[in-house]
């Protein structure tokens, strides 16, 4: 049997996703040769819009990708993904364009791989920060740190989205609710009687990833990664605002190498809302 032709694949529709399409999603992933991350791809198709391309014959998907809305202001595109055998065939402009056309006049942001960045660029994306990655054992510093910290409790939820609100600038507490359930650990900071940040650890492959990661300053950031780091025995991975050069120099002191790059860009808008300085780690590079 013939492959389908560039043609006859540009003309096969778009349909939103469901948490059915899960395996599939993971499929094309591991495809990509990412992690699997079905973990990561039921909390997206959860609380965003996944929109993907199934193949001909109904099994599998020639490509996917998924789009998280923070209301009117603002939504996140991510995972865009396109099977090896299908690539450099137009496929991923086709399916962007068909998201942009979904989502009309709301401001759209990303994290674009290299590979990527020159699709997007045509599409009147624009270059507006970095993240790096880091990835590796983590090795705990000698001296306490003396920002305390402790595993977050239910009720710190609502302190958690008020705290979040000025940093991310849009609401997200359709996602920050979600974390007691996706994450394996959920740590806070607290000073005078407040909170003064949190964090994440959850799976990715034989990983485990930190983030979102809020906090007042480097230094709680610092607690927050330390203190997760002590709950595994997995290999650390985060992607970190590439302006906090503070920490990502403290965490490849701590044992961790830097790894790849991710651009950070938008349209319709200038930059991210929020506050950059306490915005130390996305959730995941496919939420923004």
């Amino acid at each position: 049997m013939h492959s389908p032709s560039p043609l006859s694949l540009l003309d096969l529709p778009v349909r939103r996703l469901t948490r059915g399409d899960l395996v599939s999603c993971a499929d094309l992933s591991e495809g990509r040769g990412w992690p699997r991350d079905e973990h990561r791809w039921g909390l997206l198709l959860s609380a965003g819009t996944g929109y993907g391309i199934a193949e001909p014959d109904g099994k599998g998907l020639v490509a996917a990708c998924v789009v998280t809305s923070y209301g009117p202001r603002l939504a996140a595109v991510g995972m865009l993904l396109v099977a090896g055998r299908h690539a450099r065939q137009g496929i991923a402009r086709r399916l962007m364009r068909h998201v942009m056309e979904e989502t009309r006049s709301t401001p759209l942001a990303l994290y674009a791989t290299p590979e990527g960045q020159r699709l997007y660029t045509e599409l009147g994306f624009a270059h507006v920060g970095r993240t790096e990655r880091v990835l590796g054992r983590f090795r705990a510093e000698d001296r306490p740190s003396a920002v305390t910290t402790r595993a977050a409790a239910a009720d710190d939820l609502q302190a958690m989205v008020r705290l979040d609100l000025p940093v991310f600038g849009i609401d997200r507490t359709h996602i920050i609710a979600r974390l007691p359930a996706f994450a394996d650990r959920l740590q806070v900071a607290e000073g005078n009687g407040e909170l003064t940040g949190y964090a994440a650890l959850w799976p990715s492959g034989d990983d485990h990833v930190v983030g979102p990661l809020v906090a007042r300053d480097t230094a709680t950031a610092k607690a927050l990664v330390a203190a997760l780091a002590a709950t595994t025995d997995r290999l650390l991975r985060a992607d970190v605002d590439a302006r906090h050069e503070e920490l990502l120099g403290w965490l490849v002191e701590r044992g961790l190498e830097p790894g790849s790059r991710t651009a950070v860009m938008t349209y319709g808008i200038e930059d991210l809302p929020g506050d950059a300085t306490r915005r130390f780690a996305p959730l995941t590079i496919a939420t923004g």
